[in-house]
């Protein structure tokens, strides 16, 4: 699988004239970001970080990726509706995570006080990474999943017609016609579009709740210029717009600057950082509205490490699909090894193996948007001296995946080009939508209208690097060529 480019990435002088060509062509397809030294603005922009070329990545694995979308789709939306079990899973995280501790408040309250909300939309992506096991295979092995903010979805289109373009100019014209066409924005739309009309209101909006540094906004405004050709308005606001000036009326109905919202899409949300006091009030107003919230709480709970860790448990999946053994199976054969770090025999069973043999695992917090996990001697660090104590259980104890590394080059601007050593790591995109309705007799019905996997995402890195994340200038956006 390595050699796929060996021809053209042996060719130095080759590389370093196409380089130029590749950089064009992403900032002509719009493959863009803002600057680190000017992150609000959009007059200077640079090129988003990519691979020089497309890297090999096996077709059966790519294929399993794909066909096991829906059913964690349905997983998460089966988790999310069950109170007792995020209750149970998160229990021991929430006395000592106060980030989840507040989100769990927000979702406690608005249990016992009754959902308004009877739309509900799930954007998700599920990352991968390719494991050589220890007879030599190689295996699918889920990573984490994002319910909240999964983004590039916009980008990912663009850097297939960069790929597309180097691969003609370097003489490989037959494999730039391989490249998978993928399009997750539009899929994206597609849900939050739905969701717009079952709300039932033409006039109300889409509002994209963002943070105040949007380094990364037009991977946004491919969303929000898409549901514009569709008649759909959209707005923009932060967390402090919506607790200074929103508010809900007689019918719990979400209305700011004298617009109703008929769809809260989350581009911010996921990190403390993200919020204040005022931050967790808007928070507390929107869950409590009508409007339907991609994710809404309960959902964005569903996709903790912590709750990832629960469900790989013997028996939990059989729990939310008793009836589909088959959906079950091909979940489960995803599961990289998973350990409680509970202040507990078990977790106490499971910190001792992680600390003399640190460089076989990740710990990881309750934490998103990549650069958080922590690797060998930190690993026998923290768990030395918060063994026995309740932090402990705000980490997740993961097997570290191993990928063979492949050849290419990463394009950063700023940065000397280097042929590197990589792995890379696979995002597949579902949406979903579960509506409640009621019958002329009032019985109430829910119904999975919407279940589809939309796209796939790319990033590679080097390997001397332990962590990912695309904006923190560690991985870049990549796309497969299927071997």
């Amino acid at each position: 699988m390595a050699g796929v480019w060996d021809d053209a990435l042996n060719d130095q002088e080759q590389m370093e004239d196409i380089v130029s060509d590749a950089i064009d062509a992403a900032l002509m397809q719009g493959l863009v970001v803002r600057t680190r030294e000017q992150p609000n603005k959009s007059e200077v922009v640079t090129y988003f970080p990519i691979t020089l070329l497309p890297s090999p990545v096996p077709k059966a694995l790519f294929g399993q990726a794909n066909a096991v979308q829906q059913d964690f789709n349905m997983l998460v939306d089966l988790v999310s509706q069950d109170y007792g079990f995020l209750e149970e899973a998160l229990a021991s995280t929430v006395k000592v995570d106060n980030f989840i501790s507040q989100l769990f408040s927000i979702y406690k309250q608005v249990v016992k006080e009754g959902l308004a909300q009877s739309v509900f939309l799930g954007i998700n992506r599920c990352d991968y990474m390719f494991h050589c096991e220890a007879d030599g295979t190689t295996a699918l092995k889920q990573v984490e999943i994002n319910t909240i903010a999964a983004g590039l979805g916009g980008l990912a289109p663009r850097i297939t017609e960069v790929h597309n373009h180097v691969l003609n100019v370097i003489g490989k014209s037959r494999e730039a016609s391989e490249l998978l066409s993928n399009n997750p924005s539009k899929g994206i739309c597609d849900g939050i579009a739905t969701a717009w009309k079952l709300y039932g209101s033409e006039k109300a909006h889409v509002m994209i709740l963002v943070d105040g540094y949007e380094r990364n906004i037009f991977d946004q405004r491919c969303t929000e210029i898409e549901l514009w050709k569709r008649n759909i308005c959209v707005i923009r606001r932060k967390l402090k717009d919506v607790s200074e000036r929103a508010s809900l009326d007689e019918d719990r109905r979400l209305h700011i600057d004298g617009h109703e919202v008929a769809v809260i899409y989350f581009r911010t949300g996921y990190i403390p950082r993200n919020y204040n006091e005022q931050g967790w009030k808007a928070r507390l107003l929107m869950e409590r509205s009508k409007a339907v919230k991609c994710p809404d709480i309960a959902t964005q709970l569903a996709g903790t490490k912590k709750v990832q860790q629960e469900l790989s448990r013997p028996g939990a999946l059989e729990k939310f699909l008793p009836s589909d053994l088959e959906s079950v199976a091909r979940i489960r054969a995803t599961f990289a090894g998973l350990y409680s770090l509970d202040v507990s025999e078990e977790g106490d069973k499971n910190a001792a193996m992680a600390i003399k043999n640190p460089e076989q695992f990740v710990l990881k917090p309750q934490q998103e948007g990549g650069g958080n996990n922590f690797y060998g001697d930190e690993i026998k660090h923290i768990l030395g001296h918060t063994n026995g104590h309740l932090g402990r259980s705000s980490y997740i104890l993961m097997e570290k995946l191993m990928a063979n590394p492949i050849k290419n080059y990463l394009l950063k601007t700023g940065s000397d080009l280097t042929l590197s050593n990589c792995i890379s790591e696979l995002g597949i995109f579902g949406v979903y939508i579960r509506f409640y309705s009621f019958s002329a007799c009032q019985k109430q019905s829910k119904d999975m209208i919407l279940n589809e996997q939309v796209g796939h995402l790319l990033r590679t890195k080097s390997t001397e690097h332990a962590d990912g994340g695309t904006l923190s200038g560690i991985s870049v956006m990549d796309s497969p060529y299927l071997v």
